[in-house]
């Protein structure tokens, strides 16, 4: 007796008519016809199942804070930042509590079961802190919440933010992060660098840095995570996040970068959404859009995820919690529209960086947690394509979300009476190229 068969899924390495077995809260067969009595049986009806979404790089504390005390006029990062620092002396705990259980109930209902959010710690009071902590505790059966402890003001540019950070990890924050870029000299923001790769190294942590967002070709502090990430023998458990400076460096000198990211196995998170809406913003015409070298990284064997990184908040007034609004923007802003490159940005939000954040079972392997999510899509570049319904929601075996199948009527003399938008895909789409 099992708990939950699914039968007739597509799965995103291209099997169809598969037959998936939980048990436990663990996936315990993928096969075609599984013969067995279930207390529950879902017919996934050829549509896709995946693994759930996981967004590498998210903020939490600000979610859902937007017109807090006001709005963002100028629409850039360092109004976002100085509106941030007028906000968070206000912030109570219970406050900052409530937004993130509803930003985490969004996530969930669009199959999104794993976090990475940074924490601000410039605040010495760490409200946001024991907030996250409390949130990341109450979540727990139904994602995964990772806290990056993030200096916003700067590791040495805010005269707390050094005592604050330790005080963090002391609390229970799981990674190391950083923004050299917003130190006050390159100096200082490469001393960052290196000071706080060494406390993740003593603590035994991941790092997750903030590094090089902004337009100037000669921010080059990824260039320092990547040495520092050898020096600590930190190779695999480092990220660079956003590193929008990488699109305005001149080719040599990233000819030369790529391959030392690479020995260095930094991971690279950058933002689609928010990226190109912040920078780019001292230009003209023409006018930068800020995404970093996704394919050349991708080429490289460098692990790329596609984050959120904002959802209404003094940063960025929209957002849905939807990854595959991510991968989607991602897939215009890199050009990458080939079936294989479609399929290649969704493992950007979904095995990628479940690898990043060392996520313990994650896959639809027998063995793996029954975590994933049904779309009303038949591959991973169609859901990209129509950022379809969730039919179902599975965490640990148990169905947490339903969406009824996106099936317009229509009235129209001599036409169909309905349109299934997953019934478009060409099937000569599904075996690559263009």
């Amino acid at each position: 007796m099992i708990d939950l068969l699914i039968r007739g899924a597509s799965l995103p390495d291209g099997r169809q008519g598969q037959d998936i077995a939980i048990r436990g809260g663990r996936i315990v067969d993928v096969a075609p016809g599984i013969d067995a009595e279930a207390g529950r049986v879902l017919d996934a009806g050829g549509h896709l199942a995946s693994p759930p979404f996981v967004d590498a790089h998210f903020h939490m504390d600000a979610t859902l804070s937007l017109g807090l005390p006001r709005m963002n006029v100028s629409g850039t990062l360092l109004e976002g930042i100085a509106l941030w620092g007028e906000l968070r002396p206000t912030l109570t705990r219970e406050a900052v509590v409530d937004r993130a259980l509803r930003y985490c109930d969004l996530a969930v209902s669009k199959g999104l079961m794993a976090v990475r959010s940074h924490v601000d710690v410039s605040d010495p009071a760490l409200v946001t802190v024991e907030a996250l902590l409390e949130v990341r505790e109450r979540v727990a059966p139904y994602l995964d919440l990772q806290l990056v402890a993030f200096p916003q003001d700067g590791y040495f540019r805010h005269p707390d933010a050094a005592k604050a950070l330790e005080r963090a990890l002391d609390m229970g924050v799981d990674v190391v992060g950083g923004i050299p870029h917003f130190e006050r000299t390159l100096e200082a923001g490469r001393a960052s660098v290196e000071a706080l790769c060494r406390i993740a190294a003593e603590r035994g942590l991941r790092v997750d840095m903030h590094c090089d967002e902004t337009d100037d070709p000669l921010s080059r502090h990824v260039e320092t995570l990547a040495e520092q990430t050898l020096r600590f023998g930190l190779e695999g458990r480092v990220a660079g996040s956003h590193l929008t400076s990488m699109h305005s460096m001149d080719n040599y000198f990233v000819s030369k970068l790529i391959p030392l990211m690479a020995e260095a196995r930094l991971a690279a998170i950058p933002n689609p959404l928010i990226n190109i809406m912040i920078q780019g913003r001292h230009d003209t015409y023409p006018k930068r859009r800020g995404l970093t070298r996704i394919p050349e990284l991708i080429e490289a064997g460098i692990d790329v995820a596609l984050g959120q990184d904002c959802v209404m908040d003094p940063w960025y007034s929209m957002g849905t919690g939807d990854l595959l609004d991510v991968a989607h923007m991602a897939v215009h802003a890199t050009q990458m529209g080939s079936q294989d490159d479609k399929r290649t940005l969704f493992d950007a939000v979904t095995t990628v960086p479940a690898r990043i954040l060392g996520l313990e079972g994650y896959g639809l392997a027998p063995g793996c947690h029954a975590d994933l999510v049904i779309l009303q899509a038949t591959d991973p570049a169609e859901a990209i394509r129509l950022r379809p319904a969730r039919l179902a929601v599975i965490r640990r075996g148990r169905v947490v979300a339903e969406t009824a199948p996106e099936i317009p009527r229509l009235s129209l003399e001599g036409r169909p009476g309905t349109v299934d938008p997953a019934a478009y895909a060409p099937r000569h789409a599904r075996q690559g190229g263009a």
